[in-house]
């Protein structure tokens, strides 16, 4: 009878064949996790056209069981203005605005002279589109003795899955594991780690700090490879072999349909030029006194406005909201607001020249756009 080799043997066999392999073979590129086959994946009613890592797209939700009421309009307020600031406050945010600049002489803050202060009545009018998608993937996951109950009942629809959604208007993820679609299948993977060097070597490379010479600039020893000349993988230690990421050794996995629930607060944003002199983009991060606000199931778009332009883009952002989200989503909730953002110019004199500077939104933020006293400076 065939003795049986110790395993410590086979072990160097094997990594003795993985060395010769490699020794005489092109560099060839690092393996990934290895991927399950379509084969492994079943065929369940209502996913046919789910794929494996892909997904199947996002799935139109089904039609309502009751017709929608129509959106009605909102009163909305007559006095679309506010008080504009004060000189005082307009020099006290100067003074603290050119007091965070090290390279800044406050001076001009100070001394100027505030010669005119005008105010901008600017609206910002935003849209929020709430929806709910759903998407659906063939996924894995090394197996750890869960009930496998694909076939022992009809697997729900994708849109017939109870989920629980965060508050409105919160974005928020959530990945679910349809009930009756999972299986438990043998998984047959080659766990070899593979580490290349210019020549292709497994489990082994030449060491970075001293090039493999085992010494180090002046002929010290290399610490960094304890002057072997090489390094062994930081995976799998110089073994050959490492755990399979797809099946984590397990050699058995459980197939799925994964539900991907996603909810997202899809927002609009459209400004009304009030010419200024300050760019638009400024006003992103400050807020503004809320002049109107409106939430529906669908919109009724705003009308009445003293600016027929904000009407206008009312009227066409909500058609579009209800024409592109509706395609593939559910929407859950629609909301308008109306902000009246508070923008000052404040136009003021030092030693003979004129400036101006901006002071906008609830917040007071200062905008300069060229400090008249700035000087080089340097930390020593």
């Amino acid at each position: 009878m065939k003795e049986c080799l110790p395993k410590q043997r086979i072990k160097t066999k094997l990594r003795l064949f993985f060395y010769l392999s490699a020794l005489y073979a092109p560099p060839v590129p690092a393996p990934g996790p290895m991927v399950p086959p379509a084969s492994m994946f079943g065929n369940v009613p209502g996913y046919e056209d789910t794929l494996a890592g892909g997904g199947g797209g996002y799935l139109p939700p089904p039609l309502p069981l009751h017709p929608t009421q129509d959106p009605e309009p909102a009163p909305v307020p007559q006095d679309w203005n506010i008080p504009s600031i004060t000189e005082d406050v307009a020099r006290e945010r100067f003074i603290l605005y050119a007091s965070g600049y090290c390279c800044y002489n406050n001076a001009p803050a100070k001394d100027g002279v505030i010669t005119n202060m005008q105010a901008f009545n600017t609206y910002r009018y935003r849209l929020e589109t709430f929806t709910e998608s759903r998407s659906t993937e063939w996924a894995t996951k090394p197996y750890e003795g869960e009930p496998a109950d694909f076939y022992t009942q009809t697997a729900p629809r994708p849109w017939e899955i109870p989920v629980t959604g965060p508050s409105l208007f919160q974005n928020h993820e959530e990945n679910i594991k349809v009930p009756y679609t999972s299986s438990k299948k043998v998984f047959v993977c080659l766990s070899v780690c593979l580490c290349l060097n210019h020549k292709g070597l497994f489990s082994i490379k030449v060491c970075w700090v001293c090039n493999g010479s085992g010494r180090r600039e002046g002929d010290s020893p290399c610490s960094q490879c304890n002057q072997r000349g090489r390094e062994n993988c930081s995976k799998c230690h110089g073994n050959g072999t490492k755990e399979c990421e797809t099946c984590k050794g397990k050699q058995q996995l459980l197939t799925y349909i994964n539900l991907k629930v996603e909810w997202k607060d899809n927002v609009e944003d459209y400004v009304v030029e009030q010419n200024s002199g300050l760019e638009v983009d400024n006003l992103s991060d400050v807020t503004g006194k809320t002049l109107f606000k409106n939430a529906q199931y669908m919109l009724y778009p705003v009308y009445g406005f003293p600016d027929p332009s904000l009407s206008q883009a009312s009227d066409r952002l909500i058609r579009e909201h209800q024409a592109k989200y509706s395609q593939n989503s559910r929407i859950l909730q629609q909301q308008q607001t109306i902000e009246l953002i508070p923008i000052t110019k404040v136009t003021y004199k030092w030693k003979g020249g004129i400036h101006v500077y901006y002071i906008y939104g609830n917040e007071h933020q200062v905008k300069v756009p060229d400090y008249p006293a700035t000087c080089c400076c340097s930390i020593m």
